[in-house]
């Protein structure tokens, strides 16, 4: 649920309850019952304010893509906007694969 998704996230970052609702100007009550899912529904424009402070997609909060479950641990969603950050678009990121594998290729000999 988004109260469990946010709070995970927001303890990721290192917000207590108190700076997440100065920081996005939402009563620290509300945000707690978001958290809690005592309010299970809040409005897109909560969730996006939400959203920003806390640095991540829109779509991580919902914890939806297309209608079903977003399994994505938040450490890919994280890597992936600082990829996204970077420059790199999805549609190159093929062309990193070699060096991928090479890295791969490197660290897995080290242990040899």
């Amino acid at each position: 649920m988004i109260g469990k998704t946010i709070y995970q996230i927001r303890r990721k970052r290192g917000y207590t309850l108190s700076e997440l609702a100065e920081r996005t100007r939402i009563s620290k009550s509300y945000l707690s019952n978001i958290e809690r899912n005592i309010n299970i529904n809040p409005s897109i424009e909560v969730i996006k304010k939400i959203a920003k402070v806390l640095e991540v997609d829109l779509k991580t909060l919902i914890g939806t893509i297309d209608g079903t479950q977003n399994d994505l641990d938040s450490d890919w969603i994280d890597f992936v906007n600082e990829l996204k950050e970077s420059g790199i678009e999805k549609e190159l990121l093929h062309e990193y694969k070699p060096l991928i594998e090479f890295i791969k290729w490197k660290n897995d000999s080290k242990g040899k």
